[in-house]
């Protein structure tokens, strides 16, 4: 706004919503959901340098997936010793380096292919420093990027900020699922969450009709109030609410012009899909998929899961192809820790530390990065990382979104080679 005193979405949300209930004409119509929803309207700012028609997508494997039996060193005595229950027979998994002696589990075979159409790449022992075994804390460094604290703004949420300062953003990011996680949120920059795109509207219509034909009221509003007038200031926000709300929902309800699986994964990258191909405003996608806690009877939930995150990543960018916007979205793929090198005797493993990322999209190296990690030189029993997460997350942030990675990790890292932009 060029008025120095023009009353701000950031002020409002910051001073609460009681100015709302002062305003005779407005009712308290911000729900839980929609004062999520109105921090987001208006254009993207236009950043010099920064590619603003690039894509991320961020796909997280909660539980702490086992790398192990995910990227499988079948050529390591040791592998088989320690998991006679549960390792996958060299003749059943997919070669992905001979002479390293590195594979991929079965259910994994539509990402080799991924891989070798150079779509897909594997960044072997991925961890951080005085690693946590704890879900929640370790959860916490992923997102937040520090590995003291872990408590701050979220590495995307960071991320953004530099990018879009004290500006209002427009579905800059989104988030599907029930809750916003950590990595998204910033200081000034916040994310759109739904879980279905028919909730992401103003919920007061379902409640009484005069609350719905007040809203009404307010969007059809003609005649322009002050910039520095709180009533002007809720005029706008209630606006651009519905403006979001209706460019999402219209952009997910195109039908898609290739095949999706049917499990929650493959819905929400199917809509995450829509929306880029209807060219939102949305440089960030955060998704979720859960169920890698695999403490007993490990074999067959664990090939199910892989199956529904490799089917899913598969369809996603045959989807993107097919739209003509592949080239636009990178998709990083990660879990808050691994699994013990020896299975325990439930027929599962319990709470490790280093494991694989994923990375998809035609600007990715395919095939493996860095060394799969000793399983002869253990730290009590687990496997000892030689990539800090954050060096790929530099990556990411320097190379694709070209956006300082110092601003949202706090420090330098070397960023990971691992793309070819």
């Amino acid at each position: 706004m060029s008025d120095s005193n023009a009353y701000t979405r950031r002020q409002f949300l910051h001073s609460g919503l009681a100015m709302v209930s002062t305003v005779s004409s407005v009712p308290i119509f911000l729900s839980r959901s929609s004062s999520v929803m109105a921090q987001t309207a208006g254009p993207l700012p236009s950043n010099p340098g920064v590619p603003e028609d690039r894509v991320l997508v961020v796909v997280q494997l909660s539980g702490g997936n086992d790398g192990l039996n995910t990227v499988i060193p079948f050529g390591k005595d040791n592998y088989y010793k320690n998991r006679a229950g549960i390792a996958v027979r060299e003749s059943d998994l997919i070669t992905l380096d001979t002479n390293e002696g590195i594979g991929l589990h079965p259910s994994l075979r539509p990402i080799h292919e991924m891989i070798g159409n150079g779509l897909g790449t594997v960044v072997q022992g991925v961890g951080y420093p005085n690693p946590i075994r704890s879900h929640f804390a370790s959860m916490d460094v992923w997102h937040t990027g520090e590995t003291l604290t872990s408590k701050g703004h979220g590495w995307i949420g960071k991320a953004m900020d530099t990018t879009h300062g004290d500006t209002d953003t427009s579905l800059a990011c989104i988030s599907l699922g029930a809750e916003a996680p950590q990595a998204t949120q910033g200081k000034h920059v916040k994310p759109v969450t739904f879980d279905r795109p028919e909730m992401f509207r103003w919920s007061g219509r379902d409640l009484h009709p005069a609350l719905n034909e007040t809203y009404d009221q307010i969007n059809q509003q003609q005649e322009p109030l002050p910039q520095n007038d709180p009533a002007g200031f809720i005029l706008r926000t209630a606006m651009d609410a519905q403006v979001a709300s209706d460019r999402v929902r219209k952009a997910v309800n195109q039908s898609a012009l290739t095949s999706f699986p049917g499990n929650s994964l493959a819905r929400q990258l199917k809509m995450i899909a829509a929306m880029v191909r209807a060219e939102l405003p949305t440089r960030v996608f955060y998704v979720a998929m859960g169920g890698f806690d695999t403490h007993a009877n490990q074999a067959n939930q664990h090939a199910r899961l892989l199956d529904e995150f490799a089917t899913s990543m598969d369809a996603f960018y045959k989807e993107l192809k097919a739209t003509g916007h592949q080239e636009r979205v990178l998709t990083v793929a990660f879990s808050e820790f691994g699994r013990r090198v020896k299975q325990n005797a439930s027929g599962g493993t319990d709470h490790g530390t280093a494991g694989p990322m994923f990375l998809f999209g035609p600007q990715v190296k395919p095939g493996l990065v860095g060394k799969h990690p000793s399983l002869s030189r253990l730290d009590d029993g687990d496997l000892i990382h030689h990539t800090d997460f954050r060096s790929v997350y530099a990556s990411v942030l320097d190379n694709w979104m070209k956006i300082d990675s110092v601003a949202a990790l706090g420090k330098p890292f070397k960023p990971a080679d691992v793309l070819r932009v």
